[in-house]
């Protein structure tokens, strides 16, 4: 059975916040959500677990 993972796992949280903040720098609102909804198909496509996606899913709705 996978499990979603939620102890610290980013080796540098801080490089990738801001590589977060950068990917957005200089979109319109659209735009920003638009690259928001290609990054979590992007990740979801590499995570490639169900399960795990809709734990996370759940987690981020507040139902876990």
């Amino acid at each position: 059975m996978a499990k979603l993972n939620l102890e610290p796992n980013i080796a540098s949280p801080d490089d990738f916040y801001e590589a977060l903040i950068d990917m957005h720098r200089d979109l319109d609102e659209g735009a920003s959500a638009k690259a928001n909804a290609k990054l979590v198909l992007l990740l979801a496509n590499h995570i490639g677990d169900l399960e795990v996606l809709r734990e996370a899913m759940a987690i981020a709705r507040g139902r876990a």
